[in-house]
């Protein structure tokens, strides 16, 4: 049997099965890991030292010449997702009030949630997925977009934007991010259902808004096709320890801190599935595009 063959059937499959079958092992055995312990327990939760070794082999593939166009990228997917997530929490606070929406279809929706959900990206899925496609200069902006995750970035946003401040000692606390579990971990199914079908909502929300946003950015400032952008609108698993974070910063969050996590860790799950599936579309029908572009006159040839 051809299992890659059978996998890549899947658009986006490579990055989109082993991630499901990740989260299913972690939903339905979530002691798995601890089982078997060695090589196989370090395998399933080692994100980071895999992530690591990922890093430095993509950045082996990388021309020195590049590095212009690398971080003209990374910048502008960096600002434009911090920016974007600043904008909708300004837009946000004016009609959601401090101790989020109490009743409705949107309830346990807080400023909070929106601004966290769509201000960190999932960088190794970025990564991983522009690796795949062979677009290595792209792939090296993911070490602008890291800097998205964890807390510190979400502080700076509430901060600039004015919805909140917090200590500079906690800022600087914060510079240096880190995940207190592996992605895996992070992803448990369980959390669909703690946040119901807003949850669901709110992580298509993030694919399809920051998605758009980020893809006219890449076209027209990073001047790229726009697939970098699509690839980048997901949300970090790390984004998930934001809100209790934020609420031992800042006493305001706390009563919105529990409903932030659900809706947060729901998002996480929702666009490391439909992300890979965006940014496959797109990149399919931008080289559909370029093939039924024909050549300028002058580089046309005469038979």
């Amino acid at each position: 049997m051809k299992i890659k063959a059978t996998i890549e059937r899947v658009p986006g499959g490579m990055m989109i099965i082993p991630l499901f079958l990740g989260a299913a092992l972690n939903t339905f055995a979530p002691g798995t890991a601890e089982f078997f312990g060695g090589f196989t327990g370090a395998l399933i939760t080692g994100t980071l030292p895999i992530l690591g070794v990922f890093i430095f082999c993509v950045g082996a593939t990388i021309d020195f010449r590049s590095s212009g166009y690398i971080a003209r990228k990374g910048i502008t997917l960096l600002l434009g997702k911090i920016g974007f997530a600043a904008l909708l929490g300004v837009i946000a606070a004016q009609f959601i009030p401090d101790d989020g929406i109490q009743s409705g279809f949107f309830a346990g929706l807080s400023v909070l949630a929106i601004v966290a959900v769509m201000n960190e990206t999932n960088g190794g899925l970025y990564l991983a997925l522009m690796n795949h496609m062979g677009r290595k200069e792209d792939a090296g902006a993911f070490a602008f977009i890291s800097t998205e995750s964890g807390p510190f970035m979400t502080m700076v946003t509430f901060g600039v934007t004015g919805l909140a401040a917090f200590p500079w000692e906690t800022l600087a606390a914060t510079v240096i991010p880190f995940f207190a579990f592996s992605l895996g971990n992070t992803l448990n199914f369980g959390m669909l259902i703690q946040s119901g079908l807003l949850g669901i909502f709110i992580g298509v929300s993030v694919v399809i808004l920051s998605g758009s946003s980020l893809f006219l950015l890449d076209r027209f400032i990073a001047r790229g096709d726009g697939v970098a952008g699509v690839a980048a609108s997901s949300t970090a698993g790390a984004a998930v320890a934001v809100p209790y974070a934020l609420a031992e910063a800042n006493a305001s969050f706390a009563p919105v801190a529990e409903s932030a996590t659900a809706i947060i860790a729901t998002s996480v799950i929702v666009t490391s599935l439909l992300t890979p599936l965006a940014t496959v579309w797109v990149d399919k029908k931008i080289k559909q595009k370029k093939r039924r572009t024909p050549p300028p006159k002058n580089q046309m040839t005469i038979n």
